[in-house]
């Protein structure tokens, strides 16, 4: 990977190796049970344990993705985020701390009022029109994630004319532009594994994520027991340890900038081993 820098509230942190971003879920319904937390002592011991293991970032949730999730409003992801961001916090006052939320108005009180530094949009700001001058006021990094519609309307929009790769690379390039022009310094792009996009067409991305290069700016995947394992090995998400594993080390040789997972001991490994390997 090319070694990138982030500016988290006036302090420039380097990363001259893959990062490790731990999921932490403020959520009852997350696709995966065991990324579920429902107050702040469990989010405290989350936390606690991620740090434990090695994460370099935090990403915390208040609003499930999968398809087929309950509709959370804005006042109750606000609540639940600043419930999240608060227990971090009291385990940890520096780490790079990312909150997962497509909504402009819930994404500045995070940063303004509860302590968070990043912010990320699984809709690439098309959920919201204001999300990108929100970003460039705020003076935040921002994860620029790849989505069409809705997460319960993203399955049916998978047809890429010129393939996933170029679909997806073409789609997220304007924005990144876009960003740029806005005075968004700090984008971090994510190829949205899982997010409109068949089994198949996920590792078509996994085996041509070097190309997303070109956008000239971090990349973050998001493998962790996704269903492009679980369906093509026909396993759980309990069961797909092994499998996030293999995929994590296939995208940090192909330039993965940020591993967002929920098993930070693994991925650390496989950062640890890619290093190895590199610097024999």
């Amino acid at each position: 990977m090319t070694p990138f820098s982030l500016d988290i509230r006036g302090r420039l942190l380097t990363f001259d190796r893959p990062a490790v971003m731990a999921i932490v879920n403020v959520t009852p319904d997350s696709f995966y049970a065991r990324s579920r937390t429902s107050g702040a002592e469990a989010v405290e011991a989350a936390v606690s344990r991620a740090l434990s293991e090695g994460a370099d970032m935090i990403d915390i949730g208040g609003y499930s993705s999968r398809p087929g999730a309950d509709d959370v409003s804005p006042d109750e992801e606000c609540r639940r985020l600043e419930l999240g961001i608060a227990a971090v916090r009291r385990v940890t006052p520096d780490i790079p701390l990312s909150v997962d939320t497509f909504r402009a108005d819930v994404a500045r009180r995070c940063i303004c009022d509860f302590g968070a530094d990043i912010i990320n949009d699984i809709s690439g700001g098309d959920l919201d029109g204001n999300m990108f001058e929100t970003v460039a006021e705020l003076n935040v990094p921002y994860i620029l994630m790849h989505m069409r519609g809705t997460p319960a309307t993203m399955q049916s929009l998978t047809d890429y004319p010129r393939g996933v790769t170029a679909g997806v690379i073409g789609e997220l390039a304007p924005k990144v532009r876009r960003l740029s022009l806005l005075g968004v310094n700090d984008v971090i792009v994510d190829p949205g594994f899982g997010f409109s996009k068949t089994v198949s067409q996920n590792y078509r991305l996994l085996r041509d994520l070097e190309a997303f290069s070109m956008l000239g700016r971090p990349v973050l995947v998001g493998l962790s027991r996704k269903s492009m394992l679980t369906k093509a090995l026909g396993i759980s998400a309990e069961d797909a340890l092994e499998a996030t594993t293999a995929a994590n080390t296939l995208a940090i040789e192909r330039g993965a900038a940020i591993l967002r997972v929920h098993d930070v001991a693994a991925a650390r490994q496989a950062v640890d081993v890619s290093t190895f390997l590199h610097t024999a």
